[in-house]
């Protein structure tokens, strides 16, 4: 088939949507697809609409690419694409509405406060540092990949978080930090459902964030997560239910923390997750047998066959 990989685009996770889509356009091409990779910009719409495209493939991370908008714009050309649909990408980059619809589903959520970061006063922030306890994680609403991320240990170092997460998104959200084992279940319905062996993550960075995530040596996995098998359970379950409630399609990963009383808490629901050699999706597919060419061949294959939405 004829198909195009969109990536780089305009959000913070540029870089890695780029090694994302170079290392997706040659696993495709070892499948004997045509392939061309495309940056997403101002022209576009006329190439997708005039390439002869049977698929796009969305590599496209963050806003833009990530948040339905794209989506949006290949299903008003009638293009068939990977992954999820307006609606739930929409859902999935805005962790706020993530949260709500995940809590009501009594799934584990960290507590959290949506908040205007230039609009937090000295008294409101130490209230929020009673209610939800220190260290406490501050984070836009809408990015991925830990940007804009920090986690406080005191009023000071809450107060420039706010700033460096008000640098990132004009919606910034409080949480909660939930201690215990760091893991990542992904999810993939192409078409039937399939939950990835659970991933646990070990940092070398006290956080896992952008450097630790993208730098060769910062971090390892560990396949399966070093959790009880209750806890093995209750995460793979707690995936695929966000999966489902949601309305993901295709492809996603859920990042979450297990407890010390084998609960997962559920961080955040990632529709486009990173494609490249070090990325933590794809390391679980091949976990499970699915090598990274079959698992980019079987994207497409069930893109083309829901066809336009």
């Amino acid at each position: 088939m004829k198909v195009v990989v969109l990536a780089g685009g305009k959000s913070g996770e540029r870089e890695v949507s780029l090694n994302s889509g170079a290392q997706v356009k040659r696993a495709l091409e070892a499948g004997s697809h045509q392939v061309d990779q495309v940056d997403l910009d101002g022209e576009t719409w006329d190439l997708l609409r005039d390439g002869g495209y049977d698929c796009a493939f969305i590599a496209l991370h963050g806003r833009l690419g990530e948040d339905g908008t794209v989506q949006g714009m290949l299903q008003v050309l009638g293009l068939p694409y990977t992954g999820s649909g307006v609606l739930a990408s929409a859902l999935c980059i805005d962790k706020v509405r993530t949260n709500r619809i995940l809590g009501q589903a009594w799934l584990c959520i960290p507590e959290y406060e949506e908040v205007d970061p230039f609009r937090v006063s000295h008294e409101r922030l130490e209230g929020l540092i009673r209610d939800l306890g220190l260290p406490l994680v501050i984070k836009p609403v809408r990015e991925g990949s830990t940007i804009g991320l920090t986690i406080a240990g005191d009023i000071e170092q809450a107060a420039s978080g706010l700033l460096a997460a008000g640098a990132c998104d004009r919606r910034v959200m409080v949480q909660q930090f939930e201690a215990g084992t760091e893991i990542t279940v992904g999810v993939l319905a192409i078409p039937d459902l399939q939950v990835l062996p659970t991933l646990e993550i070990v940092s070398e960075n006290v956080v896992y964030d952008y450097e630790a995530k993208y730098t060769a040596g910062r971090s390892r996995h560990i396949i399966p997560a070093r959790i009880s098998p209750a806890a093995e359970k209750a995460a793979r379950s707690a995936a695929e239910r966000a999966f489902v409630i949601l309305g993901c399609e295709g492809m996603a990963r859920v990042d979450m923390i297990v407890d010390s009383e084998d609960r997962p808490w559920i961080l955040e629901v990632n529709t486009v997750p990173g494609m490249t050699e070090l990325s933590l999706l794809p390391d679980a597919a091949r976990a499970a047998g699915i090598e990274f060419v079959e698992l980019c061949d079987r994207l497409v294959q069930h893109a083309v066959a829901l066809g336009p939405r």
